[in-house]
């Protein structure tokens, strides 16, 4: 359970977009993890760009361990975007991948690399099949949010 334990709290962050025609779109955002379920899952919610604005994406992800699998079973919902996937979570090193599809029939790879206690740095890729190489589409470089008294 400790795999994402770790990200319990809240976040900031800046956002990377790596659009198709090599140009980038920056953002802020923030992040926020809490357990659910009586302990047995942890659930997300990520927001961009940072409130008060209007965000351009709105979702959450619920991670949940499978001991069978000896993983982590990811659903991500974004219903701003109608932006849907599934994956399932291991740990690879010191990083945390994520692979699945996502609504669009696309594969992804989420991965949490750069892991402190007080950081971490968030890379979305995606690819049409097994033949291609990956794409990085997003990435978050977060920082744990101070906290106001």
């Amino acid at each position: 359970m400790d795999l994402y334990g770790w990200l319990i709290g809240s976040w900031e962050m800046d956002t990377v977009c790596h659009l198709d025609d090599g140009t980038i779109q920056k953002w802020t955002g923030e992040c926020h993890f809490g357990w659910v379920l009586e302990g047995r899952a942890i659930q997300d919610i990520w927001i961009r760009p940072r409130r008060p604005a209007r965000p351009t994406m709105y979702g959450t992800t619920l991670r949940i361990f499978d001991p069978g699998i000896g993983g982590w079973h990811i659903i991500w919902n974004d219903p701003l975007n109608q932006d849907y996937s599934r994956q399932i979570g291991r740990a690879e090193g010191k990083d945390i991948v994520q692979i699945g599809d996502d609504s669009r029939g696309l594969q992804t790879r989420w991965r949490f690399t750069g892991i402190t206690a007080n950081s971490f740095h968030w890379i979305g890729e995606e690819r049409p099949s097994e033949s291609d190489p990956w794409q990085i589409t997003y990435e978050h470089l977060a920082h744990r949010a101070k906290r106001v008294a």
